[in-house]
């Protein structure tokens, strides 16, 4: 389902119901269809809303500002649109350092802050190399193929590796080296400390694309009271990798922390 918010048509991913509602943010290169494993398990007891973040996915790729905090404002418009009241914010890599930026606006009702192998508030430590390859790469289907083999651990279904093959592949000229050039180098860490609900980290330990000392060095120490938690042999891809593990980790934090 397409919804025309901030000058911009995003695709949005609809499924179950409640009074809660998950708001799910995907990772670089990704799409919301990473979620679908997760948000299966969850409709029955909760709202679940996966957005297409701007270039990404089935939404549009305007020419124009696709900065962290421009993209913040594309998730609090929604918000607004879809009558979204009590939510949770969940959100993966690049999608991370998007709710970051939405939770330090603190908007009425967000309940928690979920962050899977997040992108942290400083700029990211991506190599110049990797960088450089990543610009010089994208559209290209060997490259889409390494990349899934880079952040990958654990056996993927063959469906599920061409997804991720085909949302990296689908994702726009414009969004791609926009995050690369400013938005994994934007600083908002300053944002971040007004963030008051309880945040909670899930990473993976075969993560080598934002790896464990990257959370403990520089995501956990701008957010006070956040927890870490890990799970073993797992890559950056959470979400396709280890659904059960996520969906185990979504459930217990809101039965912990969440007042429905």
């Amino acid at each position: 389902m397409h919804y025309s918010v901030n000058n911009i048509q995003l695709n949005v991913i609809e499924l179950g119901n409640g009074p809660l509602t998950l708001v799910f943010l995907h990772y670089f290169g990704g799409s919301a269809l990473e979620w679908t494993n997760v948000m299966n398990q969850l409709a029955n007891q909760y709202r679940c809303v996966a957005v297409d973040l701007r270039g990404h996915g089935d939404s549009a790729a305007p020419p124009g500002d696709y900065s962290v905090n421009t993209m913040a404002d594309d998730i609090m418009a929604l918000l607004i649109l879809l009558g979204i009241d009590t939510f949770v914010l969940i959100g993966h890599s690049m999608g991370g350092k998007v709710a970051l930026a939405v939770a330090s606006r603190q908007p009425t009702r967000l309940q928690n802050l979920l962050l899977l192998s997040p992108s942290p508030p400083v700029p990211e430590p991506i190599a110049d190399a990797d960088r450089q390859n990543l610009l010089e790469t994208h559209g290209q289907r060997s490259a889409a193929e390494k990349t899934f083999t880079q952040i990958t651990s654990v056996p993927l279904p063959e469906r599920a590796k061409q997804q991720i093959i085909t949302d990296n592949l689908r994702s726009d000229q414009i969004a791609w080296r926009s995050w690369l050039t400013v938005g994994s180098k934007e600083d908002i860490s300053s944002q971040v400390i007004a963030i008051s609900v309880p945040v909670a980290i899930l990473a993976g330990t075969a993560d080598t694309a934002i790896p464990t000392h990257v959370h403990t060095t520089l995501t956990k120490p701008y957010l006070r009271t956040a927890t870490l938690d890990f799970v073993a042999g797992v890559g950056h891809l959470l979400p396709w990798e280890a659904p059960d593990n996520v969906t185990a980790f979504i459930r217990k934090q809101l039965t912990v922390h969440t007042k429905e």
